[in-house]
């Protein structure tokens, strides 16, 4: 009996409140997962989001408040990788700023919405359609082009990247200079790819470099060298714009929570950087794609399958 007190008393100790969610939670459980996703930021130069929020859902944190303190870990995770690729040089400061001015534009407009469809009650739903919907779409056409790109590496084919090509984005007004990247291009097409992040951001709690880098890559034309550190730097300040608008609004970023997540991917990113050097660019977008997909499936199981507690609804409605 006593050894069995001691264990429970044990378990109750790596137990820890969280207020704004009202449940508790894993101490090293949520540290883990916030390293996780540091982890992810380093290596992938994505602010991590897109599996951190998914992952607060599954242990049980409530999606209003996943969303918004996902948000929150994110711009820790960012801080630890954008110093690293400052480091480096390897961060278009222009590029960034441009990026930043679409995506706070875009994060208000994402706050809004969210606090709609909270104010709807439909909420929980959207969240999860929206990560179904976007990391699939997304993971397969990450997939498919890393795969080309790598079979053309091992057949030593010539020249396989023409981000130097002329299309409909050289033709735009508004052309700016941005030297790191080696580009003359309009700001119009970064606004939009900005603006596009912050949406989602705001809605769905991702730094949104799942999007940013395969549009900075094939749609902007930059070059891989610079591609990590400046979505780094867009998601780092979108983020934390996010988050305090969520505080503002509805109350729902749980500071522990939060804390927990941040010492975790701090470290994580650390590591994640130094990984990350060691792979080959094709070899590192293949892997994203691999667990953006990993995590739309199951986000997409989760909607159509049956619940194990069938009736626990029902009661909660009576």
């Amino acid at each position: 009996m006593q050894v069995m007190l001691q264990g429970q008393s044990q378990r109750t100790a790596m137990q820890i409140y969280l207020p704004i969610a009202e449940l508790s939670v894993n101490i090293f459980l949520l540290l883990g997962l916030g390293g996780l996703v540091g982890l992810l930021s380093g290596m992938f130069g994505v602010g991590g989001g897109f599996l951190i929020t998914p992952l607060l859902f599954f242990i049980g944190i409530p999606p209003t408040v996943a969303v918004a303190t996902g948000a929150n870990q994110v711009v820790a995770s960012s801080v630890s990788g954008v110093l690293a690729q400052f480091k480096r040089k390897a961060v278009d400061v222009p590029m960034g700023i441009v990026l930043l001015i679409g995506g706070l534009i875009g994060s208000a407009m994402g706050i809004f919405i969210f606090n709609l469809l909270t104010r709807l009650g439909q909420i929980d739903l959207a969240v999860q359609l929206a990560y179904v919907v976007f990391l699939g779409s997304i993971g397969l056409l990450m997939l498919q082009e890393a795969v080309r790109a790598l079979r053309r590496n091992r057949r030593k084919d010539a020249p396989r990247v023409k981000a130097r090509q002329h299309n409909w984005v050289h033709r735009l007004p508004f052309k700016v200079k941005f030297r790191a990247s080696g580009l003359y291009i309009s700001v119009i097409p970064p606004m939009l790819v900005g603006m596009a992040v912050g949406v989602l951001a705001a809605i769905m709690g991702v730094g949104g470099g799942f999007i940013m880098v395969p549009a900075m890559i094939y749609l902007l034309g930059m070059p891989t060298k610079v591609v990590i550190g400046t979505s780094l730097f867009q998601i780092l300040f979108v983020s934390a714009f996010t988050t305090m608008m969520h505080a503002i609004t509805n109350q729902s970023v749980d500071v522990m929570l939060a804390l927990l997540l941040i010492v975790g991917g701090v470290i994580g990113a650390q590591i994640g950087s130094q990984l990350g050097a060691k792979l080959k660019a094709e070899q590192l977008r293949i892997l994203l794609a691999l667990l953006v997909l990993a995590v739309a499936v199951k986000l997409g199981l989760d909607l159509l399958l049956m619940p194990s507690e069938l009736y626990s609804l029902t009661m909660g409605v009576i």
